[in-house]
């Protein structure tokens, strides 16, 4: 789950079928795949609205979080 939430957020245009197949292979189900899919979307979209508005992380998160 972690590698392909990786991968969907490092190289979203690299994604294939094998990369959801692998997932069911090891039990999760194609909803488990669309929710993973859904939350890893999702914060990106939440990030670059962020960075594009300008938007300043608060006070207690540090300069180099990730």
């Amino acid at each position: 789950m972690l590698a392909y939430a990786a991968k969907l957020t490092r190289s979203p245009g690299e994604m294939q079928r094998s990369d959801v197949e692998a997932l069911t292979a090891v039990g999760f189900t194609d909803r488990d795949v669309l929710d993973i899919a859904e939350v890893v979307g999702y914060y990106a979209y939440v990030n670059r609205i962020a960075d594009g508005l300008g938007v300043q992380t608060e006070a207690w998160i540090p300069d180099d979080a990730p």
